[in-house]
């Protein structure tokens, strides 16, 4: 039996283990407003096929769960820029029928650009998570060149909508603001190795695991590069590979829970409210135990990505567990690659 310390017990340890509510409601219903009001509005003229840039436009929420407002506008405004960048370089790219080791390629810079701006700002959550799906997702989308200038403008309106909704938490009086303390912009941070070496860490982790999953023949190789991106993320080697197993445990079972939700074959609407209600749900847990929240954020994903472009579900499926625990163990290897070589870098010095 492994003792109390072991590297299995802590493991499951951080599987079962739940961290404090930390009044996450409030970002719940500020995502669930940002993410549902949009798709509501392109189901009613319907054009859902405008769902993905209007979904990563509305990310532009999930930041600055409970920092003041002031503070979280800026954290916010930073990041709807590059989450709109992302999408205009993926619709473009897209649209132009770019090849996979160009969508690879864009992916890698993608993530350096959301790294260096997430340190910058200190976003929270921080990392190139969502930057690199946006990309990726739009990429895949293969909009006619006509198209692109809508999908952009769906991004910059629902990001806008996002930062309107952030703010209006400030009419309410003060003592019921959040109060949590900001460190950014954190400009002296650019200055130091360490962010060098976490840019290069993530970047070539997320383009490496696109191009070993397009190799491969993998469909939806960004997800690969998504699970990269979550795996070289985090504190330190061990918070890393914490975050790395979450991701491969939790998409395992949220593919199971998205099997059942799209056998149902639910019609658009009722399928947007199932999309608003697991974005509330994974905003409640997200915080809390990364795994579990990938049980909803999982199944959300596959929904929106088959809201906005149906394809067979067992291929959804099966990609969407393929590429996930490959992305994780690319960016787990680059992770221990990139910590050995510190390590002898500063056994020498």
């Amino acid at each position: 039996m492994p003792s109390d310390s072991s590297p299995l017990r802590r493991g499951w340890e951080s599987l079962t283990t739940f961290a404090p509510h930390g009044d996450a409601h409030w970002v719940a219903l500020r995502a669930g407003v940002c993410m549902g009001v949009p798709l509501l509005l392109l189901w009613a003229i319907d054009r859902l096929d405008l769902a993905l840039p209007a979904t990563f436009g509305a990310f532009t929420a999930l930041y600055g769960r409970s920092h003041a407002h002031r503070s979280r506008a800026v954290m916010q405004a930073s990041a709807a820029v590059v989450l709109v960048g992302a999408v205009t370089a993926g619709t473009l790219l897209g649209a132009a029928g770019a090849g996979s080791a160009v969508v690879a390629a864009a992916l890698a810079l993608t993530a350096a650009v959301a790294v260096v701006v997430s340190i910058a700002w200190a976003w929270h959550p921080p990392g190139a998570l969502f930057p690199v799906f946006a990309l990726g997702a739009t990429s895949s989308a293969a909009v006619p060149p006509g198209d692109v200038a809508p999908h952009v403008a769906v991004a910059v309106g629902t990001a806008l909508f996002a930062l309107v909704v952030g703010a209006i938490g400030a009419l309410t009086p003060a003592r019921h603001r959040p109060r949590q303390h900001w460190d950014a912009p954190l400009h002296a941070a650019l200055r130091s190795p360490r962010t060098l070496e976490e840019v290069l860490r993530v970047a070539v982790a997320v383009g490496l695991a696109a191009a070993v999953a397009s190799g491969a023949g993998l469909g939806h190789a960004y997800w690969a590069s998504v699970g990269a991106a979550a795996a070289t993320s985090g504190a330190s080697t061990r918070h890393r590979v914490v975050r790395g197993v979450h991701r491969a445990v939790g998409t395992v079972a949220g593919v199971l829970v998205a099997g059942g939700l799209l056998a149902l074959d639910l019609d658009p609407l009722a399928t947007i409210v199932l999309v608003i209600a697991l974005q509330v749900a994974a905003e409640l847990l997200v915080g809390r135990n990364y795994a579990v929240a990938l049980v909803t954020i999982t199944p959300l994903a596959l929904l929106m990505v088959h809201l906005g472009s149906p394809e067979p579900v067992s291929t959804l499926l099966v990609d969407r567990v393929a590429d996930t625990v490959l992305g994780v163990l690319v960016g787990l290897a680059v992770v221990l690659v990139v910590d050995r070589i510190s390590a002898r870098r500063r056994g020498s010095r």
